[in-house]
């Protein structure tokens, strides 16, 4: 009798083992997206974490929520800031974008999702109605600038229109260099790098990385003009 109790009681664990993983796997198969991440040492991240790691995460999340309500309350006074108040303006983007060199201007109205998540350099300016949604992060270095109306878009939905019904999304991080100029109307998707010294030209789509010393223009943006001699042109001079 002890013999088969022993053999029912593991028979019993294998059907309840195969069972839970039966379960993790549909689960799993019906919305990978929504996958617990973790980090290297074990511990299940948060939903914020994950957007800070760059990995789908749902924005719905009272966290993540919570950090965009932050933002708002900080851009709309921000947005209620006169020009002529320059001391005032600046107190607004500090405490809107705590990652901006107090030389930064912003040109109200400005519109984002964090703020935290954005990264200004020293002696940059951003024009009227910039649209900066930083979830994925936006890093813009030292003396550059945003012509009005740009959009900086860091979140990638996903591609498959049944995960899209869902609150996820992964943001992209966007990195724009020293002392280039983007003109009115640059939309700059998820993902995207643009080096130093670069001009966008009005009204371009800039979809894939751009390198240093060019001006790009369209939908998607090219390479129109090298601003410098390429690195490839001069060695074939020498």
């Amino acid at each position: 009798m002890k013999k088969w109790r022993n053999i029912r009681k593991k028979v019993k664990n294998a059907f309840l083992n195969a069972k839970k993983n039966v379960f993790c796997l549909v689960m799993s198969k019906k919305s990978s997206t929504f996958a617990a991440q973790k980090t290297a040492n074990g511990f299940i991240m948060t939903e914020y974490e994950k957007m800070l790691n760059n990995l789908p995460y749902d924005y719905k999340d009272k966290e993540v929520q919570a950090g965009i309500l932050r933002a708002y309350y900080a851009m709309r006074d921000l947005n209620r800031c006169g020009a002529w108040d320059m001391e005032e303006l600046h107190r607004c983007i500090r405490a809107l974008i705590p990652d901006a060199h107090p030389s930064v201007i912003i040109c109200p109205p400005f519109h984002c999702d964090h703020g935290t998540r954005i990264s200004i350099g020293e002696g940059s300016f951003v024009n009227f109605n910039g649209v900066f949604l930083d979830d994925g992060g936006i890093t813009i270095g030292a003396h550059t600038l945003i012509g009005p109306n740009c959009q900086l878009l860091t979140p990638d939905h996903p591609h498959d229109y049944l995960e899209r019904r869902n609150t996820i999304e992964t943001g992209m991080p966007i990195r724009i260099g020293d002392d280039c100029w983007l003109g009115g109307g640059v939309i700059v998707c998820p993902g995207v790098t643009i080096g130093n010294r670069v001009i966008v030209a009005a009204g371009s789509v800039v979809v894939h990385d751009v390198p240093d010393d060019v001006l790009v223009a369209g939908n998607p943006a090219k390479i129109i003009k090298y601003l410098r001699t390429p690195p490839e042109s001069a060695e074939q001079n020498r």
